[in-house]
């Protein structure tokens, strides 16, 4: 199923967590341990489970996350640079044999997480030390890792298979056929029950706690699964129960500068919850992505104006948006580029790109339980979490929008276009598109096609809405050789 899997134990044999030390892992892989001489002891388990967020720090991976999340909406433009691929993504021709179709990856990281499942509750029976405790806390994180990863093919390829048990060799991968999205969907419920009752709280380091899975990761995933699937309720109390720990708060948008810093250029401040944790030793692909001369992307030309607004008397100024998630003048995506935001914008050098990859941050614990609270009537409420952040960033007053307190659907929408500021670039932008257009039976179908249309060329513009009013083609194709290599899947219907 799996196209050239090579089941490799990406352990990482150091953990730091000493306080001079600004990251809490540092990469160093041993490729090709033999099982029968492996999984004798706790300290070997840990590594595996280490190995685990080693994957997570695979250049493609999160070049396909930012891709997925972004391309097909309306806030990123092309450059001269840009690949053939990623432009025919963004203009809706779509085709198997597109690279952004290959989701090898993300399997490979669901691979690391099923060998961590299926060998590591052997290990409690070669070594004493191993407690029951311990032992569910680690596969409580490869639950979560790999209930992340499905989510992530859930919402870009719709039906996916559903690979749970671990292959060695090209020789033991299994042929499977698509489940439903429902059957994927429940398999991520699955595991994250199972992390819910066994994680940790706390490794008692905070550069740790943001790079590992936390009870209140767990919780993180839960909202955003249940928010897909319209749970409203089961949403809001995954939420609560993020808020009520009392670990998290928004990072002071006083000054701008300060504010980047902590946030963005750092990382792993009071707000973030879950972040890929790229470091001087562990670079990401930003670079060559964001920042070279021959970089790939930029804002759109619209969003300065049509998502942060213009304030035309000069004097105020949304901190998410010039200085903050870009640069206005040239539209570099300043979030994975900048050393310093605000007025004096410096870029990262090549050795700086260590960005760390947001997954989940307390903006957006706040942001989905007030999408949730508006479609349980609850609307007074979600509209006061919403000020909260545009307080924090300041936001102008040519963004407020002034929905009744009762009508859901307007609120969303206010949601919608709050979300696309706070979380500008951070590979969010498409998914909330689709989950706000596909809600009520794709009730908001027209919010969607304006979005694929923004940044299209005038002459495209109508075909890409002809091809996006059929509802089957929100999802991508699956890969052509991923159905030469495995004869029991079938392409998703629009493709076919």
């Amino acid at each position: 199923m799996i196209k050239h899997i090579k089941v490799i134990f990406s352990l990482i044999l150091i953990i730091t967590v000493s306080t001079s030390c600004n990251k809490w892992l540092e990469v160093k892989p041993q490729d090709g341990i033999i099982r029968d001489n492996y999984w004798k002891t706790k300290e070997q388990f840990g590594a595996a489970v280490i190995g685990c967020y080693s994957s997570l720090l695979d250049p493609q991976l999160v070049t396909d996350l930012f891709a997925w999340g972004e391309l097909r909406a309306d806030m990123v433009g092309t450059t001269l640079k840009t690949s053939t691929d990623a432009i025919n993504i963004m203009e809706g021709n779509i085709l198997s044999s597109n690279s952004f179709t290959d989701w090898s990856v993300v399997y490979r990281t669901i691979n690391d997480c099923n060998t961590v499942l299926e060998y590591g509750p052997g290990v409690i029976k070669n070594d004493a030390t191993l407690t029951v405790k311990q032992q569910n806390a680690y596969l409580a994180e490869a639950h979560t890792i790999r209930a992340l990863m499905y989510f992530y093919l859930l919402r870009t390829f719709g039906e996916v298979p559903l690979q749970l048990s671990a292959t060695s060799t090209d020789n033991e991968v299994t042929q499977l056929v698509k489940s439903s999205q429902l059957d994927v969907y429940n398999q991520i419920i699955t595991d994250l029950k199972f992390a819910q009752q066994n994680a940790v709280e706390t490794y008692g380091n905070i550069n740790t706690d943001k790079g590992r899975i936390t009870k209140n990761t767990v919780f993180s995933i839960e909202a955003d699964a249940y928010l897909w699937e319209d749970k409203y309720d089961s949403c809001i109390a995954a939420c609560d129960s993020v808020i009520n720990s009392q670990k998290y708060g928004l990072v002071s948008g006083t000054d701008q500068s300060q504010w980047f810093n902590t946030l963005y250029f750092n990382g792993n401040s009071s707000e973030g919850i879950f972040e890929f944790q790229f470091d001087q030793q562990a670079l990401n692909p930003f670079y060559n992505q964001f920042i070279s001369s021959s970089k790939l992307y930029v804002a759109a030309p619209n969003v300065s104006s049509d998502i942060f607004g213009l304030d035309h008397s000069g004097l105020q100024k949304d901190i998410r948006g010039d200085g903050g998630s870009m640069n206005a003048i040239d539209g570099t995506i300043l979030k994975y580029a900048a050393a310093t935001g605000g007025e004096s914008i410096t870029l990262r050098t090549a050795d700086q790109s260590f960005a760390h990859w947001f997954v989940y941050r307390y903006a957006d614990i706040l942001m989905m339980k007030a999408e949730a609270l508006t479609w349980v009537n609850r609307g007074g409420e979600a509209l006061t979490l919403v000020q909260t952040i545009r307080d924090r960033a300041h936001a102008i007053d040519e963004t407020v929008e002034t929905p009744d307190s009762t009508s859901a659907d307007d609120i969303a929408q206010y949601i919608l276009d709050e979300r696309a500021r706070e979380f500008a670039f951070e590979g969010k932008r498409w998914f909330d598109v689709l989950r706000f257009a596909k809600r009520n039976n794709y009730k908001q179908l027209g919010v969607l096609l304006d979005v694929v249309k923004k940044n299209a060329p005038t002459y495209l513009q109508q075909t890409i809405v002809n091809k996006y009013k059929d509802v089957r083609s929100h999802y991508l194709p699956i890969n052509q050789d991923e159905l030469q290599a495995d004869k029991k899947l079938i392409q998703n219907p629009f493709y076919q």
